[in-house]
């Protein structure tokens, strides 16, 4: 098991060296002149839309080029980390253990806590397979995007039923692709997140939610994170992307309204819907990002690097990983230079 975990990372690396595939880049602006900022995003509701949706950042840095990149999942987001085509990332706490440890050792640092998983993230079986709990997802065929913070909830969740990843049919599908698969009746269940979510539970069961699990003491985060060579060489830009991502979250909180419509039309879905969907997620405040129960600040580290490193723990315990790094890896890996009041 632990040789094709090592060959399939090893493809992954492969495919890093190759270039991107599999996402969509928004070229608009673009200006020869100017140095390039390059983003990588994924289509879950989050204040990451916000700022991308206003232009935010273009406009507080108007001496450089702001490239997005529209990524499926974190372990989409990790192969382009690897082929140094991105600065910064919006990805999932478990690609982020993973990508710290061995052999990837991304040399990325958590810069933003984009949300809290809550009922954003859940697992979900279609109607009519007889599918009641999760114990009944033994033999059946369960997809979730592979390397993600759902792959990760569905093993815990399978193991709080006493079930492993062996009982089920385990399928790697990304969220589109397994709406598709779900519709043609090839797979049972999917644990996938929002938007995807929703027009899954339009004809299935919910089984249990990323907000139970993380009462149960496995929670999952989007994270913000940025290459450490991009932040070590132009740390202006980090602050006013911290800057940006603070007053979505702002947004989040205050105006609701607003920030389901900047939602809704990056993710192509109404205002109302987007600002369900938001309501689903839990996002934290600007003061509580530099508290140690989160980021922390440069003194005091947050409880953010104990979540990753549990985290691995986990994935290392399932032969995701080949073994855990220290906790200290993943200590360095908070940026929290200027915390509180680079936020503003």
């Amino acid at each position: 098991m632990k040789h094709k975990l090592l060959q399939s990372i090893a493809a992954l690396v492969g495919v890093a060296a190759l270039g991107l595939s599999g996402c969509a880049i928004d070229h608009s602006g673009q200006d020869a002149g100017k140095p390039t900022i390059r983003l990588a995003y994924q289509s879950f509701p989050s204040g990451d839309l916000i700022v991308k949706n206003n232009r935010w950042l273009e406009d507080a840095l108007p001496g450089y080029n702001i490239k997005w990149t529209k990524f499926d999942s974190g372990a989409d987001v990790n192969t382009a980390f690897l082929a140094r085509q991105i600065d910064f990332g919006a990805i999932g706490s478990s690609p982020v253990a993973r990508g710290l440890a061995a052999p990837l050792n991304i040399p990325y640092q958590v810069a933003f806590v984009l949300d809290v998983a809550g009922e954003n993230e859940a697992l979900v079986a279609r109607t009519g397979t007889g599918v009641k709990s999760i114990a009944d997802l033994r033999g059946k065929r369960v997809a979730t995007a592979f390397a993600s913070t759902s792959h990760y909830s569905l093993l815990a969740a399978l193991g709080r039923a006493g079930l492993s990843a062996s009982d089920v049919q385990l399928i790697d599908l990304q969220p589109q692709a397994s709406l598709a698969a779900w519709q043609r009746g090839d797979i049972d269940a999917v644990y996938t997140w929002l938007p995807t979510l929703d027009q899954l539970r339009a004809s299935g069961k919910t089984l249990i939610t990323s907000k139970e699990l993380a009462a149960a003491g496995k929670p999952t985060l989007d994270l913000g994170v940025v290459s450490k060579q991009f932040a070590q060489g132009h740390p202006d830009v980090v602050d006013a992307w911290r800057q940006v991502q603070a007053r979505a979250l702002r947004t989040i909180k205050d105006s609701p309204e607003q920030a389901a419509e900047a939602v809704a039309a990056q993710i192509g879905t109404s205002p109302v819907e987007a600002a369900a969907q938001l309501r689903q997620g839990s996002f934290l405040t600007t003061e509580q990002l530099a508290t140690p129960e989160w980021l922390g600040t440069e003194t005091v580290p947050g409880n953010v690097a104990a979540n990753l490193h549990s985290a691995a723990e986990f994935l290392a315990n399932q032969q995701q990983i080949p073994s855990v790094p220290p906790l200290s890896v993943y200590r360095d890996a908070l940026y929290v230079k200027g915390l509180p009041n680079v936020l503003g």
